[in-house]
């Protein structure tokens, strides 16, 4: 009876040990793994910056212009002679004609115009017209543009409403995006490894990327790190431009 109770204990024993022995163990896996879990909440973010000056590829070339009178078909033939004298100087400029488009003749009755404030017009009849230049022949346009005085001199007056004027885009940005965008996350993760050698650390794997923010601005801006909208308006009186690219990347880090 005593050797069986021994045995009993003796079992009893070894069992608490083996249960003591696998507490102890899974604490320390527990403890590496929580240990594994702060480990990986460190991480720096950092940002990549790359600029290339281009050359607009599309010159878009709005001449507007208009004549006024009390007599609707003096000022139609005006407006006639004005359209010719506009044309004769496009072509003389090297324009062709398959990158000329001829907008629609509008005219403007003042005496007919319900909300008017009541004065008479000094002229009742307005008739405007639009010629819109389009090319990729950026550097003819640009020439062109330099010498409009020609007309002034022959009367024409050129209106200068928001929107229209002389207009420079870049249309193969496409092209070019997937590069920049390599060297701009080139450029943010060697930030991050002279941030995590100043730290002791070492750079891992990306934790998160941020989409890229595309900014087109004049050539002769100042250059920063500012994440400028894309469809910078000061830019479109530009020929040539300085397309810039901004990434956020966080990368972790470890010892």
């Amino acid at each position: 009876m005593n050797g069986t109770h021994e045995t009993s204990r003796g079992g009893t024993a070894l069992l608490g040990s083996l249960l003591a022995v696998g507490l102890i163990v899974g604490g320390w896996v527990l403890g590496m793994q929580i240990k594994a879990t702060r480990l990986s909440d460190r991480y720096v973010t950092v940002k990549g910056l790359v600029e290339r000056k281009i050359k607009a590829d599309l010159a878009i070339w709005a001449l507007s212009y208009k004549e006024a009178g009390d007599d609707l078909s003096s000022v139609y033939a005006k407006t006639e002679g004005d359209k010719k004298a506009i044309l004769q100087f496009l072509d003389q400029e090297g324009i062709q004609s398959s990158e000329i488009e001829l907008g629609v003749v509008r005219v403007v009755d003042k005496q007919a115009n319900e909300f008017g404030d009541g004065k008479p017009a000094p002229r009742r009849y307005i008739v405007e017209q639009q010629i819109t230049v389009r090319t990729p022949r950026v550097d003819q346009v640009a020439a062109a543009a330099q010498k409009t005085m020609l007309l002034l001199r022959k009367g024409i007056v050129l209106n200068s409403n928001p929107g229209e004027g002389l207009t420079y885009k870049l249309t193969g940005l496409n092209y070019i995006k997937p590069d920049m965008i390599t060297k701009a996350t080139r450029n943010a993760r060697a930030a991050a490894e002279r941030f995590a050698s100043d730290a002791g650390s070492k750079v891992g794997s990306i934790r998160q990327a941020k989409q890229c923010v595309f900014s087109i601005l004049p050539a002769d801006q100042s250059s920063g790190t500012g994440e400028d909208s894309e469809s910078n308006s000061n830019a479109d009186s530009s020929l040539m431009k300085t397309v810039r690219v901004v990434t956020t990347v966080e990368y972790y880090l470890y010892n």
